[in-house]
C-alpha cells in the first residue's frame, strides 16, 4: 500500500503583467501639467498654450494640444484608480479537496 496526499491550491492575482515606469520625462511634464491645472487653475487649452510657448513637446516631439493636457490628466488618474482598486488587491489561498489516498500496488 501506498498513501498520497492529494489537494488542489486555489489562488488568485490581479499583480500578472509588468508595471510599467513613467520615465522621468513623463512624470515632470505630468507634475507640471497637474501643478498648472490645479494650483494655478488654468483650464486644458491654457495649460497648452503655456506649455508650447516654453517649447516643451509631446513625447513624440510635437506641439501640445488641448486634447493631449485632458489625456495626461484622465490618463493618470486611471492608472492610479487601477493600481489602487484591481493591482494591489490581495486574495486569499485556498487549499481545496483535500484528502488522502490509498493506492494498492
Amino acid at each position: 500500500f501506498s498513501y498520497y496526499l492529494l489537494f488542489n491550491l486555489l489562488f488568485q492575482s490581479n499583480n500578472l503583467t509588468h508595471l510599467q515606469k513613467y520615465s522621468s520625462r513623463q512624470f515632470a511634464l505630468l507634475k507640471l501639467i497637474t501643478y498648472l491645472h490645479d494650483e494655478e487653475h488654468l483650464g486644458y487649452r491654457k495649460v497648452a498654450d503655456w506649455l508650447n510657448k516654453r517649447g516643451i513637446k509631446t513625447q513624440r516631439g510635437k506641439t501640445i494640444s488641448k486634447s493631449s493636457v485632458y489625456s495626461v490628466l484622465k490618463r493618470y488618474k486611471q492608472r492610479v484608480e487601477r493600481i489602487e482598486t484591481v493591482r494591489e488587491i490581495k486574495f486569499e489561498k485556498e487549499i481545496v479537496n483535500f484528502r488522502i489516498v490509498c493506492i494498492h500496488e
